[in-house]
């Protein structure tokens, strides 16, 4: 829905509210015209409701309004004396459409004075629950969010476990798209595990289906800051056609706000040309220089004195195994196809000497092993370590050196996952992150990088005819964007699902980013009774110079100050009665 649609429905409500209102306005005192005029009318209604005026504000808050909605009704309601139980279903039931009932076909006097507070303490109760929930919504929804992490691709920067508070004002919030949609939740209700919202993409043209023209535009707060190189994002997930993560499913077309919500660090931003070489990130030319607290991982090539011991791999952390080395003659190399095989089976070479060849991967099947004459290296594996860890554990329980691996077989499985632009997880040729406003020249070669921007992101038609490119039917040799995008990867470099693979991020997918660390569970994923709370890490930052400091036992003296300042205050006032 564009701006000029947005603005029909809303005068559509405004009519349907006036036709069902008007008479109810009138034995409120009012002018009957005052329940046409928008905004002025939900002010009066305040008024005859005897709420407070900032509940006007309310209404109009995507989310925030689908909570405030039966709120007025039932309010409306009860100030013409329809105060049972069934008039509040009914209200609920009927979307507020029973009012029109009430309005037209009911002999009902205006409460003036009528008792706002509840009668019971089950009406009570409700109402509290209510109005904690609009609060925890707002906030939810357009300050902080908490979000916990799942996978390790930020690791050791971000831990799994971590309990994250995601600052949603630093960049400014993004207001909810989805306009009807559960509150609290993101894109799947809890216990019943389905769709938490109302909303459909056509999985052809990734655009919301005609019945789903309640769809916001994109828009956002002011913020007070942009997204710096090398920040730390949250943002909604660009390739995301999963239900539930971890469980393999059928694809499905999420509108952006519904996205899954993924946590990397914005390496590139608007206007750079970045390139990958051997898993160095350069931009403009020049090798990034992440923050002091960033801890970039690498796989590492392991070689020990012997074969590996259990206190080795204890010292290298055995979740950091990443594959084994095999050893190939290079006379066996010299065989017909055999360059072949090796390269079929995805293997990398790690070294050379004058006798064997060195690979990362694994020959499994034994005529292929027989073939190239190959055996397992039990002194060799990859490890996937810091570069400050493979500093540290070079010399101790026996092992002799560390190398730093990088794959550079090139193939199509990195973005733009096509032919004319093979690359490595490692090694990808230079690429510009596109920025709002700036054009770009448009040819076959480079089209495969901006398809997906052009067409889904930005909402144009593309075809190919021949050696022409076709936007919205017409012939483009340049293309002008329209938002700022980004590339995001993970400091878990080859354990992290990023931009290498499925390549920009755009600015409307943008969430917020991670300010504070408020909990910290190790073993997240192991069930309950093997949680262990990294106490040091408990109310710690995400950003900022030097190494994470706990702010938790500060936190508990505050608080213990507090309780005993309430005390003694409230002690004080009983000493005076």
């Amino acid at each position: 829905m564009n701006g000029t649609q947005w603005i029909i429905f809303i005068l559509v409500i405004q009519l349907i509210h006036f036709l069902g209102t008007w008479k109810l306005y009138v034995k409120a005192g009012r002018k009957s015209w005052e329940a046409a005029i928008p905004v002025y009318n939900a002010i009066v209604l305040m008024k005859i409701i005897n709420r407070p005026k900032w509940w006007v504000i309310l209404l109009f808050i995507p989310i925030i309004n689908l909570l405030m909605f039966p709120v007025v009704w039932v309010e409306t309601l009860r100030s013409f004396g329809k105060n049972s139980l069934l008039d509040t279903w009914l209200a609920i039931l009927t979307l507020g459409l029973y009012i029109y009932y009430i309005n037209y076909f009911v002999a009902v006097n205006y409460v003036e004075d009528r008792e706002l507070h509840p009668r019971t303490a089950l009406g009570e109760w409700v109402s509290s629950i209510v109005f904690a929930i609009v609060a925890a919504t707002l906030v939810h929804t357009y300050v902080i969010q908490p979000f916990v992490i799942p996978t390790s691709s930020l690791e050791k920067t971000l831990l799994v476990g971590d309990f994250l508070f995601v600052s949603k004002f630093h960049y400014g919030a993004r207001v909810p798209m989805t306009t009807i949609a559960a509150p609290m939740v993101h894109d799947t209700l809890p216990i019943l595990k389905t769709r938490s919202y109302v909303a459909d993409v056509d999985p052809a043209t990734y655009r919301t289906s005609i019945w789903n023209k309640l769809q916001l535009p994109y828009m956002r707060l002011p913020g007070f800051k942009k997204i710096k190189r090398n920040e730390i994002v949250v943002f909604s997930w660009p390739a995301d056609t999963v239900y539930q993560f971890f469980k393999r499913q059928a694809g499905v077309r999420k509108p952006i706000d519904k996205k899954s919500n993924y946590v990397k660090r914005a390496v590139g931003i608007p206007g750079d040309s970045l390139s990958i070489v051997d898993g160095y990130v350069y931009i403009n030319g020049q090798k990034t220089v992440l923050p002091y607290r960033a801890k970039p991982q690498f796989l590492q090539t392991v070689t020990v004195d012997g074969q590996f011991s259990n206190a080795a791999i204890e010292l290298l952390g055995r979740q950091n195994i990443s594959g084994n080395v095999v050893r190939v003659p290079n006379s066996s190399l010299q065989q017909d196809r055999a360059k072949e095989v090796i390269t079929a089976m995805h293997m990398e070479v790690i070294k050379t000497d004058s006798s064997y060849t060195y690979y990362s991967g694994n020959i499994s099947n034994t005529r292929v092993k027989e073939y190239l004459k190959s055996e397992d290296m039990n002194n060799m594996a990859l490890f996937n370590l810091t570069e400050e860890e493979a500093k540290n554990f070079t010399g101790k329980e026996g092992i002799t050196s560390i190398q730093k691996f990088a794959y550079t077989n090139k193939d199509s499985s990195v973005f733009p996952q096509n032919a004319a632009h093979p690359g490595t997880v490692d090694n990808m040729d230079a690429i510009y992150i596109p920025e709002e406003g700036k054009t770009v020249a448009l040819n076959l070669d480079v089209l495969p990088i901006y398809e997906k921007i052009i067409e889904e992101y930005e909402g144009n038609t593309l075809k190919v005819n021949g050696n022409q490119i076709l936007i919205n039917g017409k012939i483009a040799d340049t293309y002008t964007f329209k938002q700022d995008y980004y590339w995001m990867m993970g400091d878990n470099r080859h354990r992290s699902e990023d931009s290498r693979f499925w390549g920009y991020v755009p600015e409307d997918h943008v969430v917020g980013t991670p300010i504070f660390i408020w909990m910290s569970i190790d073993g997240i994923n192991d069930g309950m009774s093997n949680w262990k709370i990294r106490w040091d890490r408990v109310f710690t930052t995400v950003n900022g110079e030097g190494e994470p400091t706990s702010y938790f036992k500060y936190f508990l003296i505050a608080l213990a100050g507090w309780f005993a300042f309430d005390y003694f205050r409230k002690r004080k006032k009983t000493d005076k009665k």
